[in-house]
């Protein structure tokens, strides 16, 4: 399975974030507002109205987080991050068996990713389900913590059986839109850099840079 789990926030902005979001309840809205017309048939949670100051100042930050982290950049080769929101699941709330829209209003959905403004500790159920071809994954972050992983997948959110489920939701355009394509290139940076950090710069290296850079420009859109 082709996905990233990573620490993305600290502590005191996941305080800040979960403190600007639940200064006003009125501003918490029925979840199917924003979903295709086939998942709102399995959608129940309450979502951050996109329109608010508060989601605004908030997505902000999110988008800085995540296109300043290396290894995600480096994962995800992002283009555009879009369609930012904050969810939250209360007890018997769930987000049923559903694929994300291809194309939004906001840009391609070429990643999905969640961040948990909850640790796993604090709610019971409300895993994040995603499938592939043979098995089920079943993920429960720790607070702070982004899993970043691609939009074809089918997913879900089981059922929160106790508890209050805090996340936030996005998608990524991608400057590369192949699955099999962005892996080859991350594996490439990645070498890369470790023979970098290991021996140092050489006339080879050059190479195999020069090579990402080329692919990079060959498969990106």
């Amino acid at each position: 399975m082709n996905y990233l789990t990573q620490k993305l926030l600290t502590n005191k902005e996941i305080n800040s974030i979960k403190k600007s979001i639940n200064k006003e309840q009125k501003l918490w809205e029925n979840g199917k507002k924003t979903a295709g017309s086939l998942a709102a048939t399995v959608k129940n949670n309450l979502q951050l109205s996109k329109n608010s100051e508060i989601s605004k100042a908030c997505t902000h930050l999110i988008s800085k987080k995540l296109l300043a982290n290396p290894l995600i950049k480096s994962f995800t080769l992002p283009k555009t991050i879009h369609g930012v929101m904050f969810t939250k699941s209360s007890q018997n709330m769930k987000y049923g068996r559903h694929i994300d829209n291809p194309y939004m209003s906001t840009g391609r959905s070429d990643l999905s990713f969640t961040i948990s403004l909850t640790d796993k500790s604090q709610y019971q159920g409300g895993e994040l389900i995603i499938e592939t071809l043979n098995d089920e994954n079943s993920f429960k972050l720790n607070s702070g913590e982004v899993i970043i992983y691609p939009s074809t997948y089918l997913h879900s959110v089981n059922e929160v059986k106790s508890g209050e489920r805090l996340v936030c939701v996005g998608w990524i355009e991608s400057y590369v839109k192949s699955i099999e394509e962005r892996e080859f290139l991350f594996d490439l940076e990645a070498g890369a850099k470790g023979l970098l950090a290991k021996y140092g710069r050489s006339d080879e290296l050059d190479l195999v840079y020069k090579s990402y850079s080329n692919l990079l420009r060959l498969l990106g859109s």
